[in-house]
Parts: C-alpha cells; structure tokens; sequence
C-alpha cells in the first residue's frame, strides 16, 4: 500500500473549511444566531403558557385569513411580472379602490335594504363591485403606464406606474377625505360559530372561503382555459407567441385586468375582516403583497399563494410564539417586524423565494 493511499481523505468539515470564504462564515453566523433566538424565544413562550389551545386556533384562523389577503394581491404582482418581467407599483392602490367600490356598493345595498333582505346576494355584489373597479383601474394603469413601453428595455414604466400610485392616493384623498371609513356590518357576518368547541368569527371564515374560491378560479383560469395557455405562453416568450399567431397585446390587457380584480376583491375582504379602509391603505398592503410574492417565488402563482398564507401565519403566531418569551411588552406591535425579517432571511438564504422562479428558470 503506498504513503497515497494511506493518506486519510478530508472529511465534510475540512472540505467545507477549505472551501468556503468569509461570506459563508457570515452566513454561517446568521443561521446559527436565528436558530439560537427562535428556540430561546419558543421554549419561554411554551413555559410562559400566556395563551390556550384555542387562543392558538384562533391565531392560525386570522393568520390564515389575512395571509389569503395577501396571497390575492401577490397574485396581481406575479402575474404582471410573469408576463412583463417589471412590477406593477401601483397595484396595492388598485387594491385600494376596489375597497372603496366595494364600500360604496355595500352603502348603496344598505339603503335599497337588498342587505337585511338578501344577505347571501349582497355579498357576491359588494365582491363584484370590487372586482369590477379594480379590473377598470388596471387595464387604465397597462393602457397608460405599460403599453407606450411595450417594445423599450427602460425603468419608464416603474417610474409611470409609481407616478399614478400617487395620483390614485391623492385622488381617492380629495374625493373622498382622509379620516376613516366605517365598512357597514352585515348582521349575519358579525357573529361566530362554535367549531368542535373552538369559537372562529364568521367574517373570517368567509373572508378565507371566499379567498381560496377566487385563487382555486384563478388557478383553472390559467391552467384549464385558451387564456391561460395564451398566458402562460406569453409568459415564456412573447416573441414566440406572437409568431403563432397569439394577441399579446390582449393578453397582456387581461393579465392586468385579471390582476386587478384579485386586488379588489382583495380589498373588500380586508374591509369585510377590519370594518375600516382609508384612502392610504394601499401602501402598506401593497408592499406586504409585493413581499409574499418575493417571499413565495414572484412569478409562480402557487409561490404567490403560499407566502401570502406564510406571511400571514408568522405575523398571527409570530409574536406570541417567538416573542412572547422574551417577555416583551407589547409583542404584537412588531408582527411586521417578524413578517419582514422572516423576508429578509429567505431571500438571504434562498434569493428565488420558497417555490423560486419558475417562469424564469424555464427561460434561463
């Protein structure tokens, strides 16, 4: 046997030493300072025992509600840069509007008494109000800040589409004032239920049906219909698709116009679920659906759903599950803080979001 032979091989660990720089080291560090605060703050929040089993069942149902929130206005983001490859910022005041249609809809519903009478009918209207507004204000948000642009590599649209984020918010703000706005009750819609001896509210459990009703639509949408395939080939290559006879122009408009009625509805279900919009909603709304569609891999419509729902869930369990056993105060108060950090360190560790890129890497 010769001295070669002999000579014992590096192990994982020497390998990974030789190999790695001092970013990795860094890295390293991050993961292992996470992990440290995530189990110290789990254990004192298990043995502080603040919150019972129900109370925990009720934050996943709220957490699920709001994250299905987000998950339709990720949706918006992910399907314009699916098929643009730039992001729509002045889709969370899309979102914004559609609450507001949807708020005058409910006061129109109200006064003729189609609300007390038909309880069951005035919701699908107050949703379609939504849907309808947000659609129209998209297709005008492609028609002006997208179309010019179509054929130039340039950040004009970025810059457009930031522009009438601020005339839609000035706008609603001079039409309809700054102070807040009460969204009208429905009777049915105010109580709660008792669910195998767990209480949930009832306007959570149908802002979440109707959510999933509208992603598992959009899903056979894109999936099941010519449009989506038409979609989804323009989102592969654009070029391509006009080549085989496919109207990219149409189907651009109705990505935008698909997208915008997500945002409405997405609107009217956070009203339904808060009682209250303002005209500056739109904003932070906006940027917490922007962040799950990055979270969740933007241009995957399942990477969009999903860190919508993730999103959701660690602002809801966040603070009583991780921060409670720091003893702080107030731990609610920084479930953005939690929402956000949990982004920044996906994209550290996982720059393609949780699901990645899909149409993206087709394309690479």
């Amino acid at each position: 046997m010769t001295a070669a032979a002999e000579t014992k091989a590096p192990g994982p660990l020497s390998e990974w030493l030789r190999r790695s720089t001092w970013v990795d080291h860094i890295l390293l560090a991050i993961r292992i300072v996470v992990a440290l605060v995530v189990l110290v703050g789990l254990v004192g929040s298990i043995a502080a025992d603040t919150y019972s089993a129900e109370s925990w069942i009720s934050f996943i149902v709220f957490g699920l509600t709001i994250g299905s929130v987000y998950a339709l206005i990720a949706l918006g983001y992910t399907m314009v840069y699916g098929i643009l490859r730039m992001i729509n910022f002045a889709h969370g005041d899309v979102m914004m509007v559609g609450s507001f249609a949807g708020l005058f809809a409910a006061n129109a519903l109200a006064g003729a008494g189609v609300t007390s009478a038909l309880p069951l009918l005035a919701l699908p209207l107050i949703l379609a109000a939504g849907m309808a507004a947000g659609a129209l204000v998209s297709i005008g948000i492609e028609r002006v800040a997208y179309r010019p642009f179509l054929h130039v590599r340039s950040l004009a649209p970025l810059i457009c589409a930031i522009g009438l984020t601020f005339i839609l918010e000035y706008s609603a703000r001079g039409l309809f004032g700054t102070r807040n706005r009460a969204y009208p009750g429905f009777g049915w819609m105010e109580g709660s239920v008792v669910v195998f001896g767990i209480t949930l509210q009832i306007v959570q459990i149908i802002a979440f049906a109707a959510a999933i009703v509208m992603l598992a639509g959009l899903l056979a949408v894109v999936r099941l219909t010519p449009l989506g395939k038409a979609m989804r080939a323009v989102a592969e290559d654009r070029d391509a698709a006009a080549l085989v006879g496919i109207d990219v122009a149409r189907v651009i408009v109705a990505t935008f116009a698909i997208g915008g009625a997500m945002a409405g509805v997405a609107g009217v279900l956070y009203a339904l679920v808060f009682k209250q919009i303002t005209v500056f909603m739109g904003f932070f709304l906006g940027v917490k659906g922007f962040a799950a569609a990055i979270l969740g891999g933007i241009g995957n419509l399942g990477g969009a759903m999903l860190g919508g729902l993730v999103l959701g869930l660690a602002e809801a369990l966040g603070p009583a599950l991780l921060l409670e056993g720091f003893h702080i105060p107030a731990p609610y108060q920084l479930k953005d803080v939690i929402g956000y950090g949990m982004l920044v360190l996906v994209l550290i560790f996982r720059p393609q979001g949780l699901l990645g890129e899909r149409l993206s890497t087709k394309r690479a």
